[in-house]
């Protein structure tokens, strides 16, 4: 049976979406992806097809319709879905709080409401570390408790969390994982993908991967008086392939069975901070430049330090990452060059 069905992936075109796609077919996974391309293009499907020599299957479908979601999952024998349509821009969040409520939200009823509809076992769900605000207890751990979140964006991901969990009371016989990401970066080793996004950069490695090229006059480093090593804030960065990987283990926890708990949750990140000063210096050190950067004042919405504790994931899922700061410099950098001749 599971030759025959497919996996689900919602926002397939998307940064985190397309590393996943291709971590799930060189793990013999069959994949269908929704994707309508809102901060996203055809470009990834086709680099994904160049490096897994795969063609997926992708629905142009904006997925808060819910009447074209149905139709996917009525044309396929879906397995399990892996969710990753969601607007994540926190300043854009803040500006326009109703358009992340309306899509973030609006998207993770339909797509739970096919999963009641069509019985589908699994779902993993692409949540962040932005779920515990500013938190207090580092590295931080799956039991945390969540203080207020900083953004509307952090909030959307705290009431999906929520909505998966009372949603899973009520369907005894599908299982659930809540992956937390910290900061995703980098990118494919093949350099045929990265992060394209339609919309502006907010992150901080294309924004510095942007400004090396010359695409921005200068970084913007957010506030140096923070009671942090060097006074900037402090990120845990993970490679995408690192963090696309957990996905496949995930998914293949749930399949076998092995979930304790009917909604497990786990942190996905290097179980080390980096700050804002020290990913500059990486960055500087693998392109061997200097990088246009100043001081500028502290920005509303910015969690002094957070990085993760993974040793659940490492235990249960078998996960690990492996790849370090200059390895997502050196590929973020490669991309950028790519995309930017």
């Amino acid at each position: 049976i599971l030759s025959m069905s497919k996996i689900l992936v919602t926002g397939g075109a998307g940064y985190i979406g397309s590393h996943t796609v291709v971590d799930l077919l060189d793990n013999g996974f069959e994949v269908v992806s929704v994707d309508n391309f809102d901060n996203s293009s055809q470009e990834a499907l086709d680099g994904i097809e160049r490096i897994t020599g795969k063609k997926i299957k992708n629905y142009q479908v904006d997925i808060c319709d819910l009447d074209a979601l149905r139709e996917i999952f009525r044309e396929h024998n879906i397995l399990a879905s892996i969710h990753f349509a969601a607007y994540k821009s926190v300043g854009e969040s803040v500006a326009d709080p109703l358009l992340y409520y309306h899509n973030n939200l609006a998207g993770m009823v339909n797509l739970l409401k096919c999963h009641a509809e069509f019985g589908i076992k699994h779902l993993i769900f692409s949540s962040s570390c932005s779920v515990y605000g500013n938190t207090d207890v580092l590295p931080v751990t799956e039991d945390t408790p969540w203080s207020e979140a900083e953004s509307p964006y952090g909030r959307t991901k705290q009431i999906c969390e929520h909505m998966i969990r009372e949603y899973a009371a009520t369907q005894p016989d599908q299982s659930f994982v809540l992956l937390r990401y910290f900061n995703p970066a980098g990118a494919h080793e093949s350099i045929e993908i990265g992060e394209a996004a339609q919309n502006k950069a907010t992150n901080l490695v294309p924004v510095i991967t942007e400004v090396a090229i010359g695409e921005r006059p200068e970084l913007l480093v957010f506030g140096d008086d923070y009671p942090t090593r060097d006074g900037s804030c402090i990120r845990d960065f993970i490679h995408i392939m690192d963090l696309a990987h957990a996905h496949t283990l995930a998914l293949q926890f749930l399949i076998a069975g092995k979930n304790p708990n009917q909604s497990e949750v786990f942190n996905l990140g290097t179980g080390k901070g980096t700050s804002v000063l020290e990913a500059v210096k990486a960055f500087e050190k693998v392109s061997d430049q200097l990088l246009n950067y100043r001081i500028a004042p502290r920005r509303s919405g910015d969690v002094v330090s957070v990085y993760a504790d993974y040793q659940k994931a490492k235990e249960l899922l078998g996960w690990n990452p492996e790849r370090t700061v200059e390895e997502i410099m050196d590929t973020a950098w490669k991309w950028q060059q790519k995309v930017s001749t």
